[in-house]
């Protein structure tokens, strides 16, 4: 049955509040949002530079022309973050404004079964009662879109504000796809094109949200992308041809969305974010500057690009401040002046003042920033708490401390638990006191375990054995 009636979430907050009467003018005066996802994009993943001192922070094989553009016209965030290693978690947090840990979301795949600890609960589907940045932005007066992924489950897009969209979507939604239109990379382009179209005409604001499934897929990139890169010499950091191709795709993808802002005028009053829902799948070791990759909080796998373009942001500008995923939820908010009570229990800041010039830390409930991530897959399970310069590793299968001085070790490399162990010790109880007053999920000792017998995967992660953090062997950047 079409739903006639707000749902009860929305009605609930309208309640709470009068009802804002907004004028076409008014709309008009408010910014456009187009934000594009990226799917397992490495920090280095562009060939334009995320850290300005950092020259390995830019891909030595992958070519993105249209980024660079846009990466000039706007502010790069050399310390960004994605809410989770892994993308539903993200996804989630980006919808809702809070940390996968609190929502108690904190993997994709299923759990896997045989390791030593068993793995922490989690969910897959956005749960009615959960207030989205569509749903307050749709309250605002905003036209709301979802192209692309949405691996939420739940209804799909249209049963949480957006207007528009490709319905309840998945990872494998995408796989039929092939040139000329790759992962349906162009066809999400043409879709909001004309979304764009349709309400700029009507004079109304609107917000898009271009959920890539690049990378994933690098198999159906287009055969030409594929031929460039199949006669150019390999990187030392990068050499995968395929990936190579379908992050050339994607680039050619963005450039097609920022053309059409420009061509109908809209420049001036959008604001545009390109970022990626974690990090890649690791690399050439000591060749790129992060450890490991998706899977695990190591910086590999939650540290991503960030570029932002729009009004009032200076151009070719740079902000080194913490950035994190849903710090998206309250800034939108504030550009489309929501007046809506936002949901009680955001993790997210506004980030607005960084985009002027502010070089002051973000203002959030609280300054450390926490990764959790109880399962499998890059690593054993573990979690992570960003203070300051420091940041703390814990794992669980054997309580084992990792705390690096970022500011200095960005790669990860200098344990300095035995050296400061006061410091440690009281990140740890952080740590600890945040997993437990969010009542996040945890990992638990297996009583089934037996040694001899090898641990299932059902994904391609590491599943812990590639020498990870716990089990006091070397760490190695996963593959």
């Amino acid at each position: 049955m079409p739903k006639l009636i707000l749902p009860l979430r929305l009605l609930a907050l309208t309640l709470l509040t009068a009802t804002v009467a907004v004028s076409g003018a008014a709309l008009l005066e408010r910014p456009n949002i187009v934000f594009m996802l990226s799917d397992d994009q490495d920090w280095t993943g562009l060939s334009v530079r995320m850290h300005p001192d950092v020259p390995n922070s830019k891909s030595d094989f992958y070519r993105t022309p249209n980024l660079e553009k846009f990466a000039a016209q706007g502010m790069r965030f050399s310390a960004a973050y994605a809410p989770a290693p892994v993308c539903s978690p993200t996804r989630i947090a980006l919808q809702t404004g809070m940390n996968p840990a609190k929502l108690r979301w904190t993997k994709a795949a299923p759990p896997e079964a045989g390791h030593k600890l068993i793995e922490g609960d989690t969910r897959k589907a956005i749960r009615a009662d959960e207030v989205t940045i569509a749903e307050l932005l749709k309250s605002a007066g905003y036209a709301t879109a979802h192209y692309g992924k949405w691996h939420l489950t739940g209804g799909g897009p249209a049963a949480h504000g957006y207007d528009e969209s490709d319905g309840d979507t998945g990872n494998r939604d995408a796989d039929r796809h092939v040139d000329p239109n790759p992962v349906d990379i162009f066809g999400m382009g043409g879709r909001a094109v004309a979304f764009m179209e349709k309400s700029a005409k009507a004079g109304k604001p609107f917000f898009i949200q271009m959920s890539y499934n690049a990378l994933h897929v690098p198999e159906n990139a287009n055969k030409a992308t594929r031929a460039f890169y199949e006669k150019q010499p390999p990187g030392q950091m990068h050499s995968d041809v395929a990936r190579a191709a379908i992050t050339t795709d994607l680039d050619t993808g963005v450039g097609q969305v920022l053309d059409a802002i420009e061509r109908l005028g809209l420049t001036g009053k959008t604001y545009v974010l390109y970022m990626s829902d974690n990090g890649g799948g690791g690399g050439r070791g000591n060749m790129r500057p992060l450890t490991a990759g998706k899977g695990g909080v190591w910086e590999g796998g939650i540290r991503v690009p960030l570029i932002i373009r729009g009004p009032g942001i200076a151009a070719n500008s740079w902000s080194h401040q913490r950035v994190v995923g849903y710090d998206f939820f309250p800034t939108f908010c504030r550009w489309a002046g929501v007046k809506q009570p936002l949901p009680a229990g955001l993790d997210g800041g506004d980030i607005s003042a960084l985009l002027t010039g502010s070089t002051a830390p973000v203002k959030r409930a609280r300054e450390e920033l926490v990764f959790h991530f109880p399962h499998y897959q890059g690593d054993t399970p573990h979690s992570a708490i960003l203070s300051g310069n420091f940041k703390l590793l814990k794992f669980y299968e054997t309580g084992e401390q990792r705390l690096f001085d970022l500011s200095k070790d960005l790669a990860e490399r200098n344990n300095l638990a035995s050296a400061q162990p006061e410091l440690a010790k009281k990140l740890e109880q952080q740590l600890t006191a945040y997993l437990t007053e969010v009542k996040a999920s945890m990992p638990k000792p297996n009583p089934a375990y037996d040694p001899t017998k090898p641990a299932e995967s059902k994904r391609g992660g590491k599943g812990g054995k590639g020498g990870q953090g716990g089990g006091g062997k070397k760490r190695e950047p996963a593959k």
